[in-house]
């Protein structure tokens, strides 16, 4: 059997869609796409972030957190989820354990990078269910999953009612969705909203829409760590052949700031401003592009 004809019979695109198809999906609300301030890394950065919004007119629906639920107390993450909500936006913290943070050695190497957002061994996957069961308790309804192996249990938790069963299981960018196979994999798990890798063409990102339903996540500019990608004038592109699509603005050349505390409080709050600013600038391009239309 030839490789098309096989991708064809279980369903999946067969190539990359050349075509650049427009997608007929959408948020619940109706909505092609959303807007994503990555890492978030705490209840002042989220104000700073609410604040820099009001006064620019971007409409933020999420934010994401990197450094993790545990290097938050519990006094702050329901500051958090309290101030989301009032401001109508999806909070979204990691799971703390990964084995870039941890005692292993592989995770730090050129060829072992792919192991950084990994859980090592079974006390790391306990501790990672317990963080999320814990910070479900104070009201947080949205993590990110790095790992394979915990977005299964996370989800089956869910469908056996252990945790709530609107708790948004977002994969992370440290596991990345490159092809519609990855993608539908993912989605079969329980994943209710996918990272892509950051630097997938047009058709490539098609292919994958047309693979799955839950919508993708996308970085429009990514950190140094991350390639430091800018990709802002195919945001008309990709909000039409990726709906529905969370739309990210990192900001390239920008120090780390993980794992975050007070230290970087001042970086932090500055870096975040300027990330809604980074999305000001993607959604006046889209409107342009609309115009013209």
């Amino acid at each position: 059997m030839k490789a098309h004809d096989a991708l064809r019979s279980l369903g999946l695109p067969e190539h990359d869609a050349y075509a650049l198809p427009s997608s007929q999906a959408r948020f619940a609300d109706g909505e092609r796409f959303r807007i994503e301030i990555p890492s978030v890394e705490g209840p002042d950065a989220l104000d700073a972030v609410i604040d820099e919004a009001a006064k620019r007119g971007v409409p933020v629906h999420r934010v994401s957190q990197g450094s993790g639920i545990w290097m938050l107390d519990d006094e702050q993450i329901v500051r958090m989820v309290e101030r989301g909500a009032q401001a109508g936006i999806e909070v979204c913290l990691f799971v703390g354990p990964r084995a870039s943070w941890d005692i292993g050695v592989q995770a730090s190497t050129p060829g072992g990078r792919v192991a950084q957002g990994a859980l090592r061994g079974g006390d790391q996957l306990a501790y990672a269910v317990d963080e999320v069961t814990h910070a479900c308790t104070l009201g947080l309804r949205s993590v990110l999953v790095a790992d394979l192996g915990l977005l299964d249990v996370l989800a089956k938790l869910k469908r056996a009612g252990d945790l709530p069963a609107d708790l948004v299981l977002k994969v992370s960018a440290s596991l990345p969705v490159t092809n519609p196979a990855t993608a539908r994999v993912l989605e079969d798990l329980g994943a209710t909203t996918l990272n892509l890798a950051v630097d997938l063409p047009l058709p490539a990102l098609a292919a994958i829409r047309a693979a799955v339903d839950v919508p993708l996540d996308l970085y429009i500019e990514s950190s140094d760590d991350f390639g430091g990608i800018v990709r802002h004038y195919e945001i008309p592109e990709i909000v039409r052949i990726c709906a529905p699509v969370h739309l990210k603005f990192a900001v390239r050349n920008s120090a780390s700031i993980y794992p975050s505390g007070m230290h970087l409080a001042d970086f932090v709050d500055k870096v975040s401003r300027e990330r809604v600013r980074r999305a000001q600038l993607g959604l006046a391009i889209l409107a342009r592009a609309e115009e013209r239309q």
